[in-house]
């Protein structure tokens, strides 16, 4: 330790003897230990300074080490007996050990299924409400139970209004759809793009088009995104059996012998159909069979089959509700919503095991039904108040306070907000879908935002199960550079990197096919989807399952991980110079503020021979916080408060 701490050097100097050097050597191990039992055990776990404790004794004889392990063993238990907060420990950086272990700071991360995952710092202590979505965010449907069924409701519906009978043969197959897709109604492909509408897959019907076939409809593998009247996106899990039943539709048209395919539809004698006809009858199907066929219907007659049932839920809610106020949003009726929620809170006891039960009303300060987002999010429409009785609409619109245990129809977001006392910023809003639900509550609002993606399990799943397959991918990458290390312009030598070429291919292609036909959701290869560039730039927190909050306390400060751009994920943190005899073309350098030229451009500007002078002749760099670092700090609000 002496030999590596230059003011342990200074303090063994003063000792003479080997006698007095050890002496001295045990005082600063002491002197550690004292500072390291300051630290958590989150930083510091028991193993840990075990280790310390053998690497600082190791020079010392049998009676220091005897000295040393006593103080260590004191060290582990005064620190799991300190109650006072990290504030009172951690008053500033200068409190932490300088040569502190960095495999020993390694940030504590809860379990990954129990994670939310951040693109924007949030603090927790500063959200006054909670909102939820229903269907697929508290109520979660079995899958693939319950899009099979709309997949079953959906095929009988197009072949009452005249289609095969043959449709009827088809069932539902998860491993093949997967959200964010888009259906090109021209052509009649399901596509699946990168944020910018590069194509990363192509199907026609069970049909997976490769690169050439691609480019004889997609010139450039690109498609335009913002032409809604082509392409249309398949976003919300509602949509999975759509997705599926497009595909068996377009399939069988096209390879059933009755049928003349077409590169826009299909013919059946004189008679076309073209794929955007076709879409629009599955459009309308779908609509149908949600809001005047059956499926609400046969979801309550098997409520057990089709809808997830947590135990947690009570617990999480009752919490939320000490802390802040609690509200339902959802577009589905009185009725449905009452059975499903009842459902969900049947259990014997209340929040916790001991405590009566509740019905799921009180667990919310103002439940709002058929509440038609995205439009809610907007102008809204008119609110009323429903008899809870009959399940109808009282006439007229409600304008009075907001009362508890009274169910509200309608209604907007600005109407929450003005029920509720709160503001843009102070509620955060949990929902499933990514436009109804949480692009519009951004984007309108100003709502904190918390997206849940059920599917986000499995990705985690394979992404930690099949951690080979991205190892050899990073393994490969080291290979190829390897291959051109020593080349530079003037080499005339062409590597043969095909072999890792195809190899590359090959392992991505099995990495794809762990998570479903499709891929991942959120991404190709090493290309982000659709999908995933949605996320990250509407959600502030996303996680597989909003019970996961439960798992954290509600002053936490939920911080986003640094954004890396490709320059500074594949640059270590070690000196860069810019030597501008290396590199003259790129010699800009604006980082660094020396205040002895701030006094010589003083003196230059202050020369003028005008006796008028601006205010303020350059800017002077800040030296208080005032660039924004995304940590959810409002200065004004809490000067405020």
């Amino acid at each position: 330790m002496a030999g590596k701490h230059s003011s342990g050097g200074r303090s063994l100097s003063r000792f003479r003897s080997a006698k007095d050097t050890e002496a001295a050597y045990e005082l600063s191990c002491l002197i550690c230990i004292e500072l390291l039992s300051m630290i958590s055990f989150e930083f510091f776990p028991q193993h840990h300074w075990q280790n310390q404790s053998k690497q600082l004794a190791g020079p010392l004889t049998e009676p220091g080490k005897t000295t040393v392990a006593k103080a260590m063993n004191f060290g582990i238990q005064r620190t799991i007996k300190m109650t006072t907060s990290w504030s009172d420990r951690l008053q500033n950086a200068a409190d932490l050990p300088a040569n502190m272990d960095k495999h020993a700071l390694k940030k504590y991360r809860r379990e990954a299924y129990h994670r939310v995952f951040v693109n924007r710092s949030l603090a927790m202590e500063k959200i006054k409400c909670f909102g939820f979505d229903m269907d697929y965010t508290l109520a979660v449907y079995k899958s693939p139970e319950y899009e099979s069924l709309g997949f079953e409701l959906t095929v009988e519906r197009l072949v009452s209004i005249g289609y095969p009978q043959e449709l009827l043969s088809f069932a539902y197959d998860s491993t093949f759809p997967t959200r964010g897709l888009v259906f090109d109604t021209l052509y009649g492909n399901l596509l699946k793009v990168d944020a910018y509408g590069n194509l990363l897959v192509c199907a026609h019907g069970f049909n997976f088009i490769r690169g050439p076939e691609t480019r004889e409809q997609y010139p450039n593998k690109f498609i335009q995104r913002d032409d809604t009247e082509r392409f249309y996106i398949l976003n919300t899990l509602f949509n999975l059996p759509e997705t599926y039943l497009l595909a068996c539709l377009v399939d069988f048209f096209t390879n059933c012998p009755r049928y003349t395919s077409c590169e826009t539809g299909f013919k059946d004698g004189d008679l076309f159909m073209s794929y955007r006809s076709m879409f629009q009858d599955v459009r309308d199907a779908v609509d149908w069979v949600h809001y005047k066929g059956s499926l609400k219907e046969k979801t309550v007659e098997n409520l057990e089959k089709y809808v997830v049932k947590d135990g947690k839920l009570p617990l999480l809610l009752s919490r939320m509700k000490e802390v802040g106020k609690v509200f339902l949003a959802t577009n589905s009726d009185y009725k449905y919503t009452d059975k499903i929620m009842t459902y969900l809170f049947d259990f014997p006891h209340g929040p916790k095991p001991g405590s009566s039960h509740r019905p799921w009303q009180s667990y919310f300060d103002l439940i709002l039904v058929d509440a038609r987002k995205p439009l809610f999010f907007g102008e809204g429409t008119v609110l009323r108040q429903v008899d809870t009785k009959t399940g109808k609409l009282k006439i007229g619109t409600y304008t009075g306070p907001l009362q508890h245990g009274i169910v509200y129809s309608g209604g907007s977001s600005d109407t929450i907000c003005d029920l509720l006392g709160a503001k843009g910023k102070d509620i955060l809003y949990i929902g499933d879908h990514i436009f109804g639900d949480i692009l519009k509550s951004k984007k309108r609002q100003g709502w904190r935002t918390f997206l849940v993606i059920p599917e986000l399990a499995q990705e985690l799943h394979v992404w930690t199960d099949k951690s080979s397959l991205f190892e050899e991918l990073q393994s490969l990458d080291i290979f190829l550079a390897e291959l051109y290390k020593h080349l530079d312009s003037s080499s005339n030598e062409r590597p043969d990197i095909s072999s890792i070429q195809r190899r590359i291919k090959k392992v991505t292609h099995d990495m794809d096919m762990c998570y479903g036909m499709m891929g991942s959701l959120f991404r190709s290869g090493s290309r982000q989807t659709l999908f995933a560039s949605q996320v990250m730039r509407y959600a502030d927190l996303y996680a597989a399952s909003f019970i996961n909050l439960l798992y954290y306390p509600f002053s936490y400060l939920f911080r986003a991980a640094h954004v890396l751009m490709p320059h500074e994920s594949t640059v270590e943190h070690t000196h860069v110079d810019i030597n501008e005899m290396e590199s003259p073309l790129a010699t800009r350098n604006r980082t660094s503020v020396d205040f002895k030229d701030t006094d010589y451009k003083r003196h230059q500007l202050t020369r003028s021979i005008s006796e008028i002078k601006p205010p303020n002749l350059f800017p002077l760099a800040p030296q208080e916080i005032t660039h924004c670092h995304d940590e959810d700090d409002d200065e004004e609000e809490e000067e405020e408060e």
